[in-house]
């Protein structure tokens, strides 16, 4: 299986999703690492991401999934997924893919980035993603203001079910 954590940037997607593969004994993928050069840049200078400038992206997350379906090799993987056609893409590729939607408040999300440093996704990018999420429909929603231990443990709890 394959579980995706989504949501805006500062949902916490990665703290979560790395003790989430700790606690399943899976491998952990980040997003961000496969964005390429170009995207990176453009999101350093406060340039919101169009859908073109994220397809190859999304492409190289594609492959990934398949590349770990075909292997059977249980993975979580921390993406933003906003828009649901990317859902629809990342889904099509595995078998077995469970979305987890962190869900935060733009205060609590705008305090969250506020604190962050050495990322590439500034704060005056959150109103873009917000602007571009697409509210999931299936899949596990949470709020994403729990802490990181609570978060991974009704996730498992979940993937159990």
């Amino acid at each position: 299986m394959i579980v995706v954590l989504m949501g805006v940037a500062g949902s916490g997607k990665t703290t979560v999703g790395r003790a989430l593969a700790a606690r399943l004994g899976c491998r952990f993928f980040d997003a961000d690492d496969f964005h390429p050069p170009e995207n990176i840049a453009r999101m350093h200078a406060g340039v919101p991401l169009t859908d073109a400038d994220r397809e190859p992206w999304l492409a190289s997350l594609c492959a990934l999934v398949e590349r770990l379906d075909a292997a059977g090799e249980d993975a979580v993987l921390a993406c933003s997924a906003l828009r649901m056609r990317f859902r629809e893409r990342l889904r099509a590729a595995a078998k077995e893919l469970r979305y987890v939607y962190l869900r935060a408040s733009p205060p609590v999300i705008a305090a969250r980035l506020g604190a962050r440093t050495g990322h590439f996704m500034i704060p005056d990018l959150l109103a873009s993603q917000f602007e571009a999420l697409e509210e999931p429909d299936d899949a596990l929603v949470l709020d994403a203001s729990r802490t990181p231990a609570e978060l991974v443990t009704e996730i498992e709890r979940a993937l159990r079910e």
